[in-house]
């Protein structure tokens, strides 16, 4: 059949061009691809000498000579260098096949067929890529036709579907996918084959031949053009990415399941009352877990029988005659029909053999579960059980989870899961599990709570510092008042906290609300303060941690919260009146106000930090008792201001007060009042310490029994000057001995010869780590208290940090020696760098103890 060849067909790529030789050895035809070929019209070379037309100057003798053969009557093809016109000198090479020809009288002539070599090696290393990408590819790859059948596919395409590669030509998208599938997929290939879009990620599902298992698939679809531009299909690059969506079903339920327990953290024991603690879990539950939920708590428990826990089922249990009877606490629904489905037994208990079998028990209600029933299994052996859905009902996957708290079981919760839910599945177990261990740990310390309420306070009250404590370069007395029994638990607390270099924090704060949540909040906070005072940070940064902490005790909740605040008078800090009432709310015990003070007796300089609380008091010689102008800030728990931080510097013998509202406030007289007769109180601060104290509570109108009464007094006395000795070093290796000269004769002088040899080492260690990690001049000083403290100042933020030094180390010990050998040891951060400091005991007249082999062993 004739037919034109459409443009871009392989005869457009090979590059075939002819010519012609006559007798006399010259051109006598030029075809048009020869003019292309070779640069030159027909007019140019017809009738001209081939090698003269286009061969190179030093090619045309052996040329001629082949041309002389070929009008002989021999055949030959061979390879042919040619001049390209026009291109500035540039070689071209053709592969010519010359045939021998006669013309109409029998002279000899010649045909020669041409090809462009270039262009065959292009097409050749084309066909080789193409073949490489297509064969090797690790993807499914296929070409879909015009009529979008499948016109070639690779080998890892058919391995997944089946057959060889060549099986799989002229099949189509309804031989590998279901029906809904396939005719997306062919949509969607028309769409990319009329307007010339890709199409990428085009998800698919659908099962691979003799197996059941649904695989899902990633498709990338484009269109494929001949070399005129001419679509002639789509090709399809297919990959598995199965793993992938299991991996991120996994990962959904994973972040549900975390999200859940988030949420049950912070909504589940907001309340000491078991049934609202049984409510809270079940708001937390439905529906973001299960569709129906239920809590049935041990009568015992709820009674308050001193029976000790695991006797409340444990005789029904022996004896074989079902559960120990149980109350229904709580019980909620996320489904519309819930109610009757519940009433024919389809629901949270329903066909669990209560006893009785006529339903699930009524909210309030007291039951009993049958011995061998999945919901007394549960509680007996302490482990999930399945509930059988009733096949004609609503509920078609329940789990009984005993509620687990310390080994012991307070209850049971079931979730179930209505018809058109995914059933409960392993991960789900272990939630549930969770959830309900959770829940039991909040109603057990409710039960506790109900016992030990009086142990409670006596604790909170343990948690006050001594009655005298010591601390640098400070005279210090403190008060603590609590409230009558009608108001409970109080949140004040004050501290004193000894930090390195013989400095001291003093801490007074006030939780809003009462009760034993307030008691415990003020526990917490005080022992997240003490541990922040050692990480020996700023006092902002002290608050600014403390404020997350407060925040992470609870989620604070009521428009009241911040009613208040500005109140008074034009008081420069809030009104505690508005925040703290005897009905304050359960979530105000997660507020608190707090004012953090660091002294350093060396200067004498105090600096303070404050979180809503009062402004401290100062009172120096001579002088009227001064409010001191620290910002307030706001309080804990609120979040989102930055504490800002005040340094004084006090006299010797200066008098600083810090104390809580219920000092000065009370309900028959405003704020600033209180404040006005506080220092009035202080105006003669001369008397002992103790005395002050007493005089100001016997002065003011504190109305006691009201609130809390914390108070902290400090005198100033700040470190003689030849209790320090301070030098600064340049950074040159000579420093080290030069330290060790300088701590030896200062010890000498303060007559600590015991301690010499030891600090000399010590301060050589860290001076030596100083000049090798630090950075810039070296500070070395000595304090002598209470305590022997070395302190060493750098320019370097790199904190030290004590390893274990191999045995064929030379070096790496030295933070082991100071370990061993002193006190405590330890870093912190300075404004310009760091200090690593260590302490020593003074010697008290005893030989210092010896170094145990293991304690010498263990640095090797």
């Amino acid at each position: 059949m004739w037919q034109s060849s459409p443009p871009g067909s392989i005869y457009d790529h090979i590059r075939v061009a002819s010519f012609s030789i006559g007798a006399d050895g010259l051109i006598e035809q030029w075809s048009r691809r020869a003019a292309g070929l070779f640069g030159m019209a027909s007019h140019e070379v017809v009738g001209k000498d081939p090698v003269e037309a286009f061969m190179p100057d030093e090619l045309r003798s052996g040329a001629r000579r082949r041309v002389g053969e070929i009008l002989d009557g021999k055949e030959w093809t061979g390879l042919v260098p040619f001049r390209i016109p026009g291109e500035n000198g540039l070689r071209g090479l053709a592969e010519i096949y010359v045939m021998p020809s006669e013309t109409a009288s029998g002279e000899r002539a010649a045909l020669c067929i041409v090809v462009d070599v270039r262009a065959l090696r292009r097409i050749e290393t084309d066909l080789a890529a193409s073949q490489a990408i297509f064969g090797q590819s690790p993807f499914g790859f296929v070409l879909f036709g015009t009529d979008f059948a499948v016109v070639r596919a690779n080998q890892r395409f058919a391995t997944v579907f089946g057959g060889a590669a060549e099986d799989h030509r002229g099949r189509t998208v309804g031989d590998y996918l279901a029906r809904p599938e396939a005719d997306r997929l062919t949509l969607t290939l028309k769409r990319v084959l009329e307007t010339g879009e890709a199409v990428t990620d085009l998800q698919l599902v659908g099962t691979t031949p003799g197996s059941s298992d649904r695989r899902h698939w990633s498709m990338n679809l484009y269109r494929v053009h001949s070399g005129s531009g001419r679509p002639v299909g789509i090709a399809g690059l297919a990959t598995d990415v199965t793993q992938r969506h299991i991996a991120a079903r996994e990962a959904a339920s994973a972040r549900r399941n975390l999200a859940l327990l988030n949420e049950a953290s912070a909504r589940i024991g907001n309340s000491l009352d078991l049934e609202t603690t049984a409510r809270e879990l079940l708001d937390v539950a439905v529906p973001g877990f299960c569709d129906l939920a239920s809590v049935d708590l041990y009568q015992g428990l709820l009674t308050g029988e001193e029976a000790s826990p695991g006797s409340w089922g444990r005789h029904h249990q022996e004896s074989g005659s079902g559960s120990a009877e149980l109350r229904r606490v709580a019980q909620a629904s996320a489904v519309s029909d819930a109610v009757s489905s519940v009433r024919r037994g389809a629901g949270p208990g329903g066909g669990t053999g209560t006893e009785g079998d006529t339903g699930p028990p009524a909210l309030g209600s007291v039951h009993r579960y049958p011995f061998h029933s999945p919901c007394a299994v549960a509680l007996r052996t302490s482990r999930v059980e399945d509930v059988p859905g009733d096949e004609r009902g609503l509920v078609h996957s329940t789990l009984a989870v005993p509620m687990v708290a310390h080994d012991i079981v307070v209850g049971l919760v079931q979730f179930s899961r209505t018809k058109g839910s995914e059933p409960f599945g392993e991960r789900d177990r272990a939630l549930a599990t969770e959830l309900a261990a959770r829940a039991a740990v909040c109603i057990d310390n409710a039960r506790l709570y109900r016992r030990e309420h009086e142990r409670a306070l006596i604790l909170q009250r343990s948690l006050l510092p001594p009655g005298d404590p010591e601390a640098a370069g400070l005279d210090i007395a403190c008060r603590y008042l609590p409230g009558n029994t009608a108001t409970e638990v109080g949140g004040d607390w004050f501290d004193v906290i000894e930090l390195p270099g013989h400095r001291t924090a003093l801490v007074v704060g006030d939780v809003m609300g009462r009760g034993l949540r307030a008691a415990v909040a003020m526990g917490e906070l005080r022992t997240a303060v003490r541990t922040l005072a050692l990480l020996d940070l700023e006092p902002a940064e002290v608050l600014s941690a403390l404020d997350e902490v407060a925040r992470g005790l609870g989620t604070p909740g009521g428009g009241e919260r911040s009613a208040g605040f500005g109140g008074g008078g034009g008081a420069q800090w809030p009104s505690r009146a508005a925040h703290k009432s005897r009905e304050a709310d359960l979530s105000e015990v997660y507020l608190a106000t707090c004012v953090y003070a660091v002294y350093d007796p060396v200067t004498r300089r105090c600096t303070f930090a404050n979180a809503g609380h009062l402004p401290p008091v100062v009172v120096e010689p001579g002088e009227a008792a001064l409010l001191l102008d620290v910002p307030p800030g706001m309080p804990l728990g609120v979040g989102g201001e930055p504490f800002e931080e005040v340094e004084v510097e006090l006299k010797e013998g200066a008098l600083l007060a810090l104390y809580t509202d219920g000092l000065v406030e009370s309900r028959d007289h405003p704020l600033d009042e209180g404040l006005e007769a506080f220092r009035q109180a202080l105006a003669t601060p001369a008397e002992p310490l103790e005395d002050v104290c007493d005089h100001v509570l016997a002065t003011l109108d504190t109305r006691h029994g009201e609130d809390d009464i914390a108070l902290l007094m400090a005198r100033i006395q700040g470190l003689p000057v030849d209790a320090v000795g301070d030098w600064r070093l340049p950074r040159e290796l000579r420093s080290v001995g030069r330290a060790r000269e300088l701590a030896r004769v200062q010890l000498t002088a303060w007559g600590l010869d015991d301690l010499v040899d030891t600090t000399e080492l010590l301060v050589s260690e860290l001076v030596t780590n100083a000049l090798r990690y630090g950075e810039g001049e070296i500070r070395l000083r000595l304090l002598r208290d209470r305590t022997l403290v070395c302190e060493v100042w750098d320019a370097g933020l790199v904190q030290p940090r004590r390893r274990r030094a191999r045995d064929t180390d030379e070096g790496g010990r030295g933070l082991q020696l100071v370990g061993l050998l002193s006190a405590a040891w330890g870093s912190r951060r300075t404004p310009r760098g760091k200090t690593v400091w260590f302490e020593l005991a003074l010697p008290d007249g005893e030989p210092a103890p010896e170094l145990s082999v293991e304690e010498l062993l263990s640095m090797y």
